[in-house]
């Protein structure tokens, strides 16, 4: 059976489900079907797949045509155990990063937390300045499995993610995209992919954006939705009870239960805040990549 040799490990909220939406429609790639199965990253608490055994049989339909076979798991980045654990079970995998400005990333990480429940406070500089005592377990929401999962701080240190990674991996296994020049050049971006999996142009010259940003309609309805979402993942890869793929019913409910959201842009004062918390990171970044990111530290 094939395993893995490609992983898209993050950062969350950074462009990773178009990605692997973009690549799972390539005739040599191979992603799994179950997007985020976050299996090896055992040091977070929100895990859809926790078995060896599952965690083969998303890539039991993997083909000789198939020359990349791959999965996205965004916590691998932020998961301390996640890439040497990959590195003690898969031979010479190649990694894709995906970044942006982590102000942005931020307040689309906590958006989505709110969105499927994971976070309960309904403005993101309250939940910013309650990461210090959520660490210590207090003030978690009901729907939180793991309350690391509200650190927002700490999810968007991607200089310091990042340099734990070519710590542990060669530079030549890993590709780093930046969100921005997806959105400039998108098929510029995708070809960099290509070449680095070496694979040949597929002559995708559409882009879709998916997992944009949106809210419920309501917010009841959401919990149901989401709840009977992670039921249906349960039964299929966790029990083995449905059949592995996804009929997209609801990805269809999603889109009639949702509407596109945008959101409110950060109060001066709080907005430099984040910049003063951020900017030494940045400068990692800028470092490790021999790149100007000044934009993002400049009003």
């Amino acid at each position: 059976m094939m395993l893995p040799n490609f992983f898209i490990i993050g950062a969350p909220k950074c462009g990773t489900t178009s990605l692997a939406t973009w690549l799972a429609e390539h005739p040599n790639i191979y992603m799994a079907p179950l997007k985020e199965p976050f299996f090896f990253s055992e040091d977070i608490n929100y895990r859809w797949v926790k078995s060896w055994k599952m965690y083969k049989r998303l890539f039991k339909d993997v083909t000789q045509n198939h020359k990349a076979v791959g999965e996205a798991s965004p916590f691998y980045l932020f998961s301390r155990i996640a890439i040497p654990k990959i590195e003690m079970n898969i031979k010479n995998a190649k990694y894709i990063v995906m970044i942006r400005n982590p102000i942005e990333m931020a307040y689309s990480w906590y958006e989505q937390n709110y969105r499927v429940f994971i976070e309960n406070v309904d403005n993101f500089r309250k939940a910013w300045e309650l990461a210090p005592i959520r660490r210590t377990g207090k003030q978690i929401p009901r729907g939180c499995k793991d309350p690391i999962l509200l650190d927002y701080p700490s999810w968007c240190l991607l200089g310091e993610q990042l340099e734990r990674l070519y710590n542990i991996v060669p530079r030549d296994r890993i590709l780093v995209l930046v969100l921005d020049d997806i959105k400039n050049n998108p098929r510029k971006e995708y070809l960099r992919v290509l070449e680095f999996l070496e694979l040949p142009d597929d002559g995708r010259k559409i882009f879709p954006v998916y997992n944009y940003s949106r809210m419920w309609r309501s917010r009841w309805l959401g919990e149901v939705v989401t709840k009977a979402f992670e039921l249906g993942v349960r039964l299929r890869y966790e029990f083995g009870l449905l059949p592995p793929k996804r009929l997209g019913i609801g990805e269809s409910v999603d889109k009639v239960t949702s509407i596109v959201w945008k959101r409110p842009q950060l109060d001066h004062e709080f907005h430099k805040e984040l910049i003063d918390f951020f900017k030494d990171d940045i400068h990692k970044l800028e470092s490790i990549l021999k790149r100007n990111f000044s934009e993002w530290y400049t009003f």
